[in-house]
C-alpha cells in the first residue's frame, strides 16, 4: 500500500470515528491532517475541542482551528466562526463579526447560515435592522412565504 492510500484511509477512518462518536479516535486520527492544513480536519478538530469531544475542551485550540478552516474557504467553518462570535463562545461576542462570516458561508449555499443572517436583520443584532434584507435572505435560504 502506498503512502498516499495509508493516508487515505486514516483519513477516512477518523471521518468514520467522528461520524460514529468515537471522538479519542477521532482526534488521534484526524489532528495529523489538521496539522497539516487540511480544512475538513481542522474543522473537525475543532468540534471536538470545542465541546470537550476526545479531549479537554480548549476554546483556544477550537478558535484556531476553525479559523484556519474557515480562510481556506470551508463553508462549514465559515458557519462555525459566525456562531462562534454570535453567541460569544471560543471567541468575543461580536455580531459584525458573526455576520461577516455567516455571509461568506451563504455565499455557499449554507442554508442555516442564510437564515441565521436574515434573524439577524430582521432584529438588528449586530446589523442594521432590516426588514427588506431579512425578507431577501430569507428567500433566498429557500423560504418564499415570508412576509
Amino acid at each position: 500500500m502506498s503512502q498516499i492510500d495509508a493516508e487515505t484511509m486514516d483519513f477516512a477512518s477518523g471521518m468514520a470515528a467522528f461520524e460514529a462518536k468515537h471522538f479519542s479516535r477521532a482526534i488521534r486520527m484526524l489532528s495529523p491532517f489538521a496539522d497539516q492544513g487540511d480544512p475538513v480536519a481542522q474543522h473537525l478538530c475543532a468540534i471536538m475541542h470545542q465541546n470537550g469531544l476526545g479531549v479537554v475542551r480548549n476554546e483556544l485550540m477550537a478558535y484556531k482551528l476553525m479559523k484556519a478552516s474557515a480562510e481556506q474557504g470551508y463553508g462549514l467553518a465559515q458557519h462555525g466562526m459566525g456562531f462562534m462570535y454570535l453567541e460569544g463562545e471560543c471567541a468575543n461576542k461580536n455580531g459584525e463579526e458573526a455576520a461577516k462570516w455567516f455571509r461568506l458561508a451563504g455565499a455557499q449555499g449554507l442554508q442555516g447560515s442564510l437564515t441565521t443572517l436574515a434573524l439577524m436583520y430582521q432584529q438588528g443584532n449586530g446589523v442594521p435592522q432590516d426588514a427588506e434584507e431579512a425578507k431577501r435572505l430569507y428567500k433566498q435560504a429557500g423560504f418564499d412565504d415570508v412576509g
